[in-house]
């Protein structure tokens, strides 16, 4: 019987019932599955083993360093342009600023797949525009998807592309917020704008900062449809990540205990890293 004082839990019970069904149960499937090996009626126990053939097996430390080595690249350089075009866009000097905005933020609307197709064309060796393009500079054609070098160079461009216009709105937003009180003050006081900009700027945007650290980093080990899209984790795996081979694992092999198991090391990963750079940035403050 539904009661008064029982109608709030009648209210959640659908969420937690989809909660349950999509969030819990997969995940306890997947711990169990991590222990196990073979499929269907075949599927047998084996304990740790396959977390044991985790630690020894050389290609997952290669695709865990290609997401390392990507991540240390790609994310300060990111993070660095979204917070050069957010103090951009939020001069006053400049016009239209609303249609800047917008055309900056435009790439992260683009679907993953389709901005990686859409770079894999121009990326293209023999008929890519960016290989045209240098060639009226005199500049001989770069393999870029071919290349263990430029492999890793189109991956950062491609997400650099896509995912620098999202962050300089989140910055955008952190210096509106900003209050224009603290730089006028500082004006009187004589402070010039470098002394603005690391004595209110930063330490303001602070906790933004942090923010998207964070999530670029965790979004950066979970890395899989740009190189799946561009290279299919080449060549000769130097374009693997961690969340790459376990596709392969689990959708090409179908080793489905394994993936499992590289799935529960990702998160691991993922988690250890946030905790990480929250307790190295002093995100408790």
């Amino acid at each position: 019987m539904i009661t008064r004082r029982n109608v709030p839990y009648v209210l959640i019970l659908p969420a937690l019932a989809g909660f349950l069904v999509f969030k819990a149960y997969p995940i306890l499937a997947a711990a169990y599955i991590s222990l196990t090996t073979g499929a269907g009626a075949a599927r047998s126990f084996v304990g740790l083993d396959n977390y044991v053939r985790l630690v020894n097996d050389p290609l997952f430390w290669t695709s865990l360093w290609n997401t390392g080595l990507i991540l240390v690249v790609q994310v300060p350089i990111m993070l660095l342009l979204a917070l050069v075009l957010a103090l951009g866009l939020n001069s006053p000097f400049v016009r239209l600023r609303a249609t800047w905005r917008l055309g900056v933020f435009m790439p992260s609307l683009t679907g993953l797949v389709a901005y990686g197709v859409m770079f894999s064309v121009i990326l293209s060796k023999e008929s890519g525009l960016l290989n045209w393009m240098l060639g009226f500079l005199g500049v001989d054609p770069i393999d870029w998807l071919g290349s263990p070098f430029w492999a890793r160079i189109a991956i950062v461009i491609a997400l650099t592309w896509h995912y620098t216009g999202y962050n300089a709105v989140i910055y955008l937003a952190g210096l509106q917020s900003i209050p224009k009180e603290l730089y006028e003050a500082s004006m009187v006081d004589g402070a010039g704008s470098i002394r603005r900009f690391w004595s209110i700027t930063v330490p303001q945007l602070r906790p933004i900062l942090l923010l998207t650290i964070v999530l670029s980093t965790i979004g950066t080990l979970q890395l899989f449809d740009e190189p799946f899209v561009l290279t299919g984790g080449g060549p000769d795996n130097t374009t693997l990540t961690i969340s790459l081979y376990l596709y392969q694992n689990g959708f090409r092999y179908f080793d489905f205990g394994y993936a499992a198991a590289i799935a529960y090391a990702l998160t691991l990963i993922v988690a250890g890293f946030g905790l990480l750079q929250i307790k190295l940035t002093g995100g408790r403050k």
